[in-house]
């Protein structure tokens, strides 16, 4: 029986290998006749194909394409790296947002059908209004003083309850480090460190999972900024910016207050900016030193040729300390409900016991493949 081949174009093939972010050399590995089906001296079977898209995480139709396609984040994108925006996302970040726009989609049916009423914060603030004055109704929403935030003994803590006072307000909050449940793709913060999907009655709040918690921390209330004024937005969250989009910045703001009031920060500072001053108020705010060196500046004691010396000098220290990070995964059932939101398992998982949703569904929303885990994950939510 005669070898079925596909003729793909050279250019398309390329494409996808770039884009895949995958080392050339572990799809070399896997292909060897790559180099040849690039050249268009031979052509790829019909399974080696199928291989070649699901290793590139590349659209299987895609190769009968006879230019690669343009791949478009579908939600405003305020990304910026090194002040400048970024043009190509990768396949992870494009499917993480395909999830959450599905859970979304499902959730906003779900309350729809319960009668819920339009969540009253979203949208109710825009970029003219002042920022602390926004600062303070969000603070007090999600209840994340710097009072309440002194009686958190660690940054996982805080975040933590953080979390749950926005899900109670009504966001869902989604927070990984993978692209769904599978732990070969992880996500990259130095692509995106977050995004929010506005809506009345499903807005979702996603978090980059494999950044430092400090930095989740910082991300949700500044993704809680754009909920305020009714925009979905992909962010980075960048905090040495000195241009660029003018509602990020004031998300940025808003956040920062929230975070590390002036008025506090001014009383606490001990005028000075080395090392061991900066991580107290790290830990005093639950921020990272970063933050605390953008406040510092923000009081106007730091002139900005110093501010900028020390955020660079203090970038690199931070990065040194997260090259020793433990990478360790943790228990699934406790950081399954924060993957796909706490308030978004327990409303799949009700309506499977209801059989309003299929249980083959709510699989799929929450990414379990067997009864058992669907089971233990109804109880780690506190659904019978």
């Amino acid at each position: 029986m005669p070898t079925f081949r596909v003729p793909v174009s050279p250019v398309v093939l390329d494409w996808a290998v770039q884009r895949s972010g995958v080392p050339l050399d572990d799809i070399h590995h896997k292909f060897p006749d790559l180099d040849a089906w690039r050249q268009g001296a031979r052509q790829p079977t019909f399974n080696q194909l199928e291989k070649l898209a699901h290793t590139t995480h590349t659209p299987f139709g895609t190769f009968f394409l006879s230019t690669p396609p343009v791949d478009d984040v579908p939600i405003p994108d305020f990304r910026t790296m090194a002040n400048a925006g970024v043009s190509t996302p990768s396949p992870n970040l494009l499917e993480t947002i395909f999830i959450c726009q599905q859970r979304q989609e499902w959730y906003r049916e779900h309350a729809l059908i319960s009668g819920a009423e339009p969540l009253g914060f979203i949208g109710s603030a825009n970029i003219r209004e002042s920022v602390p004055e926004t600062a303070q109704r969000i603070r007090e929403q999600l209840r994340f003083s710097s009072a309440d935030r002194r009686q958190d003994s660690t940054w996982a803590d805080a975040l933590r309850r953080l979390i749950d006072s926005a899900e109670d307000a009504g966001i869902l909050v989604m927070v990984s480090g993978i692209v769904g449940n599978n732990t070969h793709r992880g996500l990259d913060p130095d692509e995106f460190r977050g995004f929010a999907l506005s809506d009345s009655l499903a807005p979702v709040i996603f978090i980059n999972g494999a950044d430092t918690k400090a930095a989740q921390i910082f991300t949700l209330v500044h993704e809680v900024a754009h909920l305020w004024i009714g925009q979905t937005a992909l962010s980075d969250v960048s905090l040495d910016r000195t241009g660029g989009n003018e509602t990020e910045l004031w998300c940025n703001k808003v956040a920062a207050e929230v975070l590390v009031p002036l008025d506090s920060l001014r009383a606490e500072h001990r005028k000075r900016i080395d090392v061991e001053e900066l991580d107290r108020l790290a830990k005093l705010y639950k921020v990272s030193t970063l933050v605390v060196l953008k406040r510092i500046y923000d009081t106007g004691s730091l002139p900005w040729d110093a501010y900028q010396a020390a955020y660079q000098e203090e970038l690199r220290r931070v990065l040194r300390l997260l090259s020793r990070k433990d990478s360790s995964g943790g228990n699934y059932y406790y950081t399954q409900p924060l993957r796909v939101s706490r308030r978004f398992a327990r409303a799949v998982i009700s309506d499977a016991s209801t059989g309003r949703t299929l249980h083959r569904d709510a699989f799929r929303l929450l990414g379990t493949r067997k009864y058992e885990t669907f089971v233990n994950l109804g109880k780690e939510v506190g659904v019978a």
